[in-house]
């Protein structure tokens, strides 16, 4: 329960900010956020299952509720704050803004930081390696092409600043960007770069995690949380039943999640590296002293021959298989089943492939241990450490793909597929699996270990309700689960009208593109800030091409960098000019255009997804197999979430003002189109029958 003596915490921290910011502006959202937040966490709702999904748009404060709300019961219960994104914007908002001004004006006593992947450190020996005239039989990576002389200056600049203690070894901290080639000599790599070796225990990654034990909150990002839970949780971060989680960007993370699930790997590709790994696993042997791993280098030779005899087979099978490949040159599996011939064979590879890691892993740590007691000197051990590392990182991916392809009870919540790769002088078959349903990992790994979670953005619902999100995320009929959809700050009716105007052409019709052309100019406003979205980039194109040759002049996405386009575009306005922005579904997000920068957005049509991916085309046939009607069920709902969030790039201030014109009838003339006009912040509305 919430005792009155954090009751008073919250409220005094609250009152602080107010006392101390003239222009701070109370938000009933905001303070109604807060409170829910923390009588969630403090189990007021339900007493194990603590967790509360938000869905709270633009101004309404989300970053500072789930601050004044989370950060006093993580203090008092002893616990971590983890505050997972999506994007690196959102963290740099948080680390930059957010947390600093929590910490400054609130008389929150907390430390706080941004946690990364090892990949964004360097490793110090490495780096005070990468000049010696031995390096290239050291633990560097071999290059393809020697390094030019502007890379070879950058080397020298970071290896002095970073032993002058000016520069911290964080690629991120660099002013400026530091090339993958001469990244990849220098990064830190969790198999050579062990916290074990004396010579590693200083290197910066290692550091930085030292420094977790002393933060009260955590800033990451949604691939390192999935990253922990993959290792069982509490294994890069705390934890999970000591730490509560704040999920922002939630509506990423079943995707997210689903990326990181899947697999893939290629048949010739793979024969090649096991053959080098057969000639490497030699050489390991001689460099291991101890008796640790006596009689692992025969097993591993045998698992490796074993694998590559049945990989062979399957290459044989797929070019002997009359399976019809698309366009795409990608083949899909009805159902996730594969046939028996395949089945048989993906055992085989899988049970071979774990004999394999199993020994690779011993013979590892076997040298591993060996440098750590001294036996083996590091200039010498640290290219095997680093070699052996990557071939077990290989064949966990590998062996991850042929166990879910042996797996039978998997079959139908997995979309599996070939892709044919063909070249010049040869071709390869990619085999790829990715899980349809990521709910229940979620749930089990996530939900059901963690003290608390808060999950909040500005789209979780669609239709008006969070059913799609809930079933997705894991969270559908979980006991003490508690929705909200924080009311917002605007006042729609005065500050924005939608209009849906009378169209003589369907979005459907092949005609639609032409049509867009004729009648897009007189809903355009030549002295204003425009912003036109569309649902392909072809019909972008089509439509842009069609008004320059009327002389309009337009800022179209993909003809610069966004950055570029968008500062050309706030220039223009700036200058008392107008400007017309063209953009797809993928500049909606994360846009901010506020005041005048944005006044009047086109929606050419409802954003509906076409299933062409084969992920997609397995989900819909998923929801069909069992009854379903996979438009109703995946893509509506999904095109609900879109149409909002394109809706909400017009207004991102309480001061701004504008229109919203959408070209598209079937908003009222479709049942699922009625649906989705509900779900619109209520707007003034001018519809043209």
């Amino acid at each position: 329960m919430l005792s009155d003596r954090l009751k008073k915490t919250i409220r005094d921290a609250h009152l602080r900010i107010a006392e101390q910011l003239p222009d701070y502006k109370s938000r009933p959202s905001q303070n109604f956020l807060v409170a829910e937040i923390a009588k969630t966490l403090a189990g007021e709702y339900h007493r194990t299952q603590r967790i509360c999904v938000i869905e709270a748009g633009t101004g309404t404060g989300k970053s500072l509720a789930y601050g004044l709300g989370a950060i006093p019961l993580a203090l008092s219960q002893k616990k971590k704050l983890i505050i997972s994104t999506a994007t690196v914007a959102l963290q740099e908002q948080l680390i930059g803004k957010e947390l600093p001004f929590l910490q400054q004006h609130s008389g929150l006593d907390f430390k706080f930081d941004l946690v990364k992947g090892r990949q964004r450190y360097i490793c110090a020996q490495k780096l005070s390696s990468v000049f010696q005239e031995d390096s290239q039989s050291s633990f560097l990576p071999t290059l393809a092409s020697p390094l030019t002389n502007q890379e070879q200056t950058l080397l020298e600049d970071l290896q002095k600043s970073y032993f002058s203690k000016t520069w911290s070894g964080d690629r991120d901290s660099w002013p400026s960007a530091i090339p993958e080639t001469v990244w990849n000599l220098i990064v830190c790599d969790k198999h050579a770069c062990q916290r074990q070796l004396k010579s590693h225990q200083t290197c910066p990654f290692h550091l930085a995690r030292q420094k977790i034990l002393q933060m009260d909150v955590l800033v990451i990002n949604h691939a390192l949380l999935l990253a922990d839970l993959e290792l069982g949780g509490g294994k890069i971060l705390p934890e999970l039943e000591d730490s509560y989680y704040v999920i922002d960007e939630a509506h990423h993370l079943p995707t997210i999640t689903r990326d990181f699930s899947s697999a893939a790997a290629t048949i010739k590709g793979t024969i090649e590296w096991l053959e080098k790994l057969l000639k490497f696993s030699g050489k390991l042997s001689a460099l291991i002293v101890s008796q640790k791993a006596i009689g692992q280098n025969f097993k591993l030779n045998d698992a490796i021959n074993d694998a590559t005899k049945h990989l062979k087979q399957v290459r044989d099978i797929l070019d002997n298989a009359d399976y019809e490949y698309n366009d795409d040159e990608h083949y899909r599996f009805a159902h996730g089943q594969i046939p028996e011939s395949l089945l048989n064979q993906a055992s085989s590879i899988a049970e071979a492939t774990l004999d394999a890691l199993r020994c690779l892993t011993k013979m590892h740590d076997a040298l591993t241990s060996d440098m750590a007691d001294g036996d083996v000197k590091g200039p010498i051990g640290e290219p095997a450490l680093l070699e052996s590392g990557q071939y077990i990182s290989r064949l966990e991916s590998l062996n991850k793909l042929w166990f879910c392809y042996a797996s039978k009870a998997e079959s139908k919540t997995h979309a599996r597929w070939i892709k044919r790769l063909v070249y010049k002088n040869h071709h390869d078959y990619l085999l790829c699996d990715c899980p349809i349903e990521v709910g229940f990992y979620l749930k089990d790994e996530l939900w059901q270990k963690c003290a608390g979670a808060i999950l909040c953005s500005a789209t979780l619902t669609a239709l008006g309700n969070f059913d799609h999100f809930s079933y997705e995320s894991g969270l559908a009929k979980e006991p003490g689960v508690k929705f909200i959809k924080a009311p917002s700050p605007f006042d729609y009716p005065k500050q924005a009208i939608l209009h849906i105007p009378k169209m003589d052409v369907e979005p459907t019709d092949t005609k639609y593109s032409d049509y867009l052309s004729q009648i897009l100019p007189k809903h355009l406003d030549k002295q204003g800030a425009n912003l036109v979205l569309f649902a392909s980039y072809w019909q972008m194109e089509h439509v842009a091409k069609a008004l320059r040759k009327k002389g309009w002049s337009l800022l179209v996405q993909g003809e610069a960098s966004r950055e570029s386009t968008l500062q050309l575009h706030r220039s223009k306005i700036d200058g008392g000019n107008g400007s017309i922005l063209f953009g797809t579904q993928s500049l909606s997000e994360g846009l901010d255009l506020p005041g005048k920068y944005l006044e009047n957005l086109i929606i050419t049509k409802i954003p509906f997804a076409v299933p062409t991916s084969p992920v997609e085309e397995a989900q819909a046939e998923f929801v069909q197999s069992k009854g379903g009607n996979p438009f109703l069920t995946i893509t509506v709902p999904e095109a609900c979430k879109k149409l909002v969030q394109s809706c909400g790039r017009l207004l991102r201030k309480e001061s701004d003002f504008g229109r919203i014109t959408i070209l598209d009838r079937r908003l009222i003339s479709k049942k699922y189109g009625q649906s989705m006009l509900d779900s619109l912040p209520p707007f003034t509305r001018k519809i043209e029958y």
